[in-house]
């Protein structure tokens, strides 16, 4: 039995991604501490700290070095930490060379920069999946830029907004997801090196020299100091998922309520038994939304977790940083999740216009009393236009007949407006407002940056 869903082969692909799986797991880790080793010894050997050739060997034949898993694990658990079970290993079967291996550096050295390294491949899959994303909602803002449909405010019924306003918010978000993610790079995706306690004493002269070179080697920014308890760069990289599972999360909460049988107004993509209930045959259920909600609100714990272990004592942290062995890769697993499943939703999303103009039409034009409202108002006064329309709703709905019917007959309102300009006020169709312009906007814009 699976101990999480991130490792059950039953679940793992609903809440997670094998690719994103593969950057965190076992494999993609020791690929990157052997790769940060491995810097560390031509940045050293540019530099002149170990020998040249000693280097060359390392960069040579340290990817090709079979190492022992069990004996690995034993280490680990033995010493708390993989590193120095890893370059016992690759001492021991790099030769003469090995003795250079780990020169100078600490634990958390290595272990920081493998995990820049993931970080930087996990970022390029989460930028590529907000780039699809985005590419589908500008298709429904778009197509659907003057699809009238009901706002809704408090889960009631509140004015006439269109569709594409709708994917054009949701638009918004994404694209400005797409652009922290860009910022935050030169701030998250930087080297680690600093020795035992950050000063790179055991350098000598040549530590900050050796710093340039490795994060060079590596195609990572250098830190101006090191950052062994200064985390907020990749603290910063987990909010970042917290924001992008938010809004994913609010897009799934949309689509599942509008998905409800009385509204009916969108459908994530049929496929066979696809929602399917046991018991149920005509249900259609939210799978993919009712993941992005369970995902939002879960990496939002992890975004927490993060953030609690910045607080770090001294120069070395006794335990925080262990947190982030856990928040971290299941963030980007379960935000990868997350994004596949929007990607299948919102590319695929059903959309039923006629629907909507039903839904819109259920209050018998209640939902445009601001309309007429502001309509009455320069002709006797917002605040008694205000009060009329109310009464006018009550009686609305207790005679259940129309708005437009019950105003059409009250003398105080034939006296400002005719029929013809009544029932233009009474349609959902016409107050609209800005919805297509900021829709456009949002559109325009997303076109200007690609």
């Amino acid at each position: 039995m699976a101990s999480t869903v991130l490792d059950s082969d039953i679940f793992k692909d609903v809440f997670g991604t094998a690719e994103m799986r593969a950057v965190f797991s076992d494999d993609g880790t020791l690929r990157a501490y052997v790769r940060a080793e491995v810097a560390l010894a031509v940045a050293q050997g540019r530099v002149g700290v170990i020998p040249a050739e000693a280097a060359a060997a390392i960069a040579a034949k340290a990817g090709e070095v079979a190492l022992d898993r069990d004996q690995l694990k034993q280490d680990a658990e033995n010493v708390g930490y993989p590193i120095l079970g890893l370059v016992k290993q690759l001492s021991a079967k790099l030769g003469e060379a090995g003795k250079y291996v780990h020169w100078g550096a600490t634990t958390q050295d290595i272990m920081d920069t493998g995990v820049v390294l993931q970080v930087r491949e996990a970022l390029d899959i989460v930028e590529r999946d907000l780039a699809a994303i985005s590419a589908a909602l500008a298709g429904l803002a778009a197509r659907h830029r003057d699809t009238p449909m009901a706002g809704r405010t408090h889960l009631q019924q509140a004015l006439p907004v269109t569709f594409g306003y709708k994917a054009a918010v949701w638009l918004s978000m994404i694209e400005r997801h797409a652009e922290r993610l860009r910022q935050l790079r030169p701030r998250v995706l930087v080297a680690q090196f600093g020795g035992a306690a950050g000063t790179l004493a055991s350098l000598g002269d040549k530590g900050l020299d050796v710093r340039r070179a490795y994060a060079e080697e590596l195609g990572l920014g250098e830190a101006d100091i090191t950052w062994h308890v200064a985390r907020d760069g990749l603290v910063e990289a987990v909010q970042l998922l917290g924001l992008i599972t938010g809004s994913l999360g609010k897009i799934g909460f949309d689509v599942m309520l509008m998905m409800a049988t009385e509204l009916g107004e969108v459908f994530e993509p049929f496929a066979e038994h696809r929602g399917a209930s046991s018991t149920m045959p005509q249900k259609r259920n939210p799978i993919s939304s009712e993941i992005l909600v369970a995902n939002a609100k879960a990496v939002r714990q992890q975004a927490g977790l993060m953030l609690d272990a910045m607080v770090q004592d001294f120069e070395r942290a006794t335990g925080p940083w262990h947190i982030e062995w856990i928040a971290l890769p299941e963030s980007f697993i379960l935000t990868a999740g997350a994004l596949a499943q929007a990607k299948f939703m919102l590319e695929g999303l059903v959309v039923d216009p006629e629907r909507m103009r039903v839904n819109l039409e259920a209050t018998g034009g209640l939902i445009v009393a601001e309309a007429v409202m502001m309509g009455l108002a320069p002709k006797m006064g917002r605040p008694t236009a205000h009060d009329l329309v109310y009464d006018a709703c009550r009686e609305a709905l207790k005679s259940k007949r129309t708005l437009f019917q019950v105003l059409d007959k009250l003398p105080a309102v034939k006296a400002a407006l005719d029929s013809a300009a009544l029932k233009k006020l009474c349609d959902p169709a016409n107050y609209l407002g800005a919805s297509a312009a900021m829709t456009d906007r949002v559109l325009a814009k997303r076109k200007k940056k690609k």
